[in-house]
Order: C-alpha cells, then structure tokens, then sequence
C-alpha cells in the first residue's frame, strides 16, 4: 500500500548554492537569486521549502549551500534545525553535492525515500506539485529505480538539458500518472536540434528534480562512481558529519550528478509534471509575474510613463519611477546599485557582474 504523503521516511535536499550575477544589482554572491523576493515577501529558497509542506517533515529536510552563502541562508531560514544548513567547504558540482546529502539521510534512515530539488525556480501550484512528487516517491519505492520529474517543453529552448523517453512503464501504485522509461539524457542543444527533440514530442525538459530510495542510490553510486559511494559510507560511519565533510570533500572529483551517475544508471524513470514551473533565468523571467500596464510595461513599483512601452522596472529601493519615450528597457535600482540595459540584452548581466568592484558582486 502506498505511504501517505507525509511519510517520516521521506527526506528532501534542497541544492541552494549558485552565483549571484543574473540578477544584479539585487543580486550578489553572497544573496543568489534563490535568496531574493522576487515575488513577494518570501524568498524563493522559503517558496521551496513551503512546497514541502505536508509531504516531507521539516526535520528531513537538509538545505546544502556554500560559505558564501551560509550566513544569508541561516539567517532567512530560521524554523529548521541548524545541523539541517550545511555549507560546502567547496563548490564541486552537483554529484559530489548529492552524495554529501545521501550521506547524511543514510545516517539517520538507511532505507529513506530522499528527493532533491533545486532553490531557485518558481512552482505556484502547491497541491500538482505534491501530487506529482508523491507518485515519483511511489515509483522509485515500488520499483527500486531513480526517477526523475521532466518538464513538457513551450519552446526549443538551447539552453536546458533534455530527457529522452521510450516506453511507458509498468509500475503499481501510481495514481492517475505515468513513468516512463529514459532512453538517455541529452546536452544542452544547438537551436535546431531542439527544434528536432520538440518536433520528435518525446522529449521533456530535464529540471533537475530526482527521487530515489536510499539502497538504489547507493548501489547505482557503488557501480558506477565507486569514490561517491566511499564517501557516502564514510559519513554513514563518521561520529563528526561536519569534520568528515570538511577533511573528505574537497578531494572528490568535480562532476554532475547527470554525468556521473543518471547517465549511467541501468535503469531511469521520468514522470512528467503537471504544474507550472519557470527556471527564472533572468530579468524578462520576473517581469512577466509583475504588473503590467496596457503599454506592456511589467513594474513592481510606483510608476508612470509617457510613450513608454515594453520596459521592465523593479526597485528595492521604495521610489516613484518614471519613463519617458523609451522601450524595451530592464530598470533595476538597489540601494547601492542601478541597472538599466536592453531588455534584449538580460544575458550579458553577468558578464558585467565580472568587471564590477569587488563590494558590488
């Protein structure tokens, strides 16, 4: 029989690391965008942890950032335990990230459910979000396979991963959704191969949503990325979590949890998400949940214009703002920082971050 939603067994890493340049001048290294109200007054790594609510209990659920950003992240999140924040002493990519968390679920529950979700993308739909994710724990505990949430592609979009399914599989217990094999993950495309993978309508965007059981993941790891899986035993067995961390982890291998392992593994199921889901890569992804006005200018302040149009404003800062004979403008004020560029141009923001004084990055 399948587990209730809030089952104790089921734990959630939430990968809240990341640079600050997309975003800024509201942005910095230390304040990510996943570290940002964007829209409105909770931060979007709160959004996340607010999506788990009733499926995961607060006390499984481990936020894995970097020193960076460890202050910024301990002083928004203050209602979970406090060996529930861990930094990185290093960033070393997503797998060895992963690992450091299955680590930490082993030592606590070594046949746990555990689902790992990015910080920064914005869900509104709480309730499909749950749903979906329930029938992805359901499918990696009833078959033993890790499992991973795609979503349905709006545009060939060249700078996502992307997940190639084959055929449906037969897994019990699933309530009105399917899982489908993986034939193979693919790279980030070239604008006409994604064209080809949308025509081909097999395709979903890889969002970097997993689920696993504890044993699969550790066997998979065993198989084919040995050192993870000796680092994983080594937390497993260690009497200090944070010391191992800190002696063990910056020597392991800088690799994705995509190349490392989910490339790999024998076998891979997708589901396929039925909620709403933006990345949030940049400017013009805010300025569509903004007011807007019938000129098509998104805002998230006091604001006027005169033969104005399609500009985007958002301020930190409390000010009136005011456009005059301009278009296609980004308007972002912080307190110490104003940013106005092309809108079609939001790209490039962090290779200016690059050029900026050190005190503004």
């Amino acid at each position: 029989m399948p587990k209730s939603a809030a089952s104790p067994t089921r734990y959630a890493l939430i990968l809240a690391g990341g640079s600050g340049q997309r975003f800024w001048p509201i942005s910095r290294d230390a304040q990510p965008k996943q570290l940002l109200k964007l829209f409105g007054d909770k931060t979007l790594l709160e959004l996340t942890i607010d999506r788990l609510e009733g499926l995961v209990p607060k006390k499984n659920i481990l936020i894995l950032t970097n020193k960076q950003q460890e202050a910024s992240v301990r002083a928004i999140i203050k209602d979970l335990p406090p060996e529930n924040i861990v930094a990185e002493p290093e960033k070393r990519d997503t797998a060895p990230a992963i690992a450091l968390a299955v680590g930490w679920v082993v030592a606590r529950d070594p046949m746990a459910t555990m689902i790992v979700l990015p910080a920064d993308h914005l869900i509104q739909n709480k309730a499909e979000f749950q749903r979906v994710l329930t029938n992805a724990a359901i499918a990696a505990e009833n078959s033993g396979n890790l499992v991973t949430v795609g979503i349905k592609p709006t545009w060939p979009c060249p700078s996502y991963g992307y997940v190639e399914r084959g055929r449906k599989a037969s897994i019990g217990g699933l309530n009105d959704l399917s899982a489908w094999e993986v034939v193979r993950f693919r790279e980030k495309p070239n604008p006409d191969l994604a064209e080809h993978f949308i025509a081909q309508g097999n395709f979903l965007w890889n969002a970097g949503m997993f689920i696993w059981t504890i044993p699969a993941i550790f066997s998979e790891l065993s198989r084919h990325c040995p050192v993870l899986a000796d680092f994983v035993s080594e937390l497993r067995g260690s009497k200090d979590f944070n010391a191992t961390v800190a002696k063990q982890f910056g020597k392991l291998p800088k690799l994705s949890i995509d190349y490392a392992l989910m490339e790999k593994a024998s076998r891979v199921l997708n589901i396929e998400s039925t909620f709403d889901w933006d990345d949030v890569g940049n400017w013009t992804s805010v300025g569509r949940y903004l007011n807007t006005d019938g000129d098509g200018n998104q805002f998230n302040c006091a604001f006027s214009q005169q033969d104005a149009s399609n500009n985007i404003v958002f301020t930190q800062t409390g000010q009136h703002v005011a456009l005059i004979g301009v278009q296609d403008l980004i308007v972002v004020a912080a307190k110490d920082g104003l940013l106005v560029t092309d809108r079609a141009r939001a790209e490039t923001i962090k290779k200016l971050v690059d050029g900026l004084p050190q005190e503004l990055r």
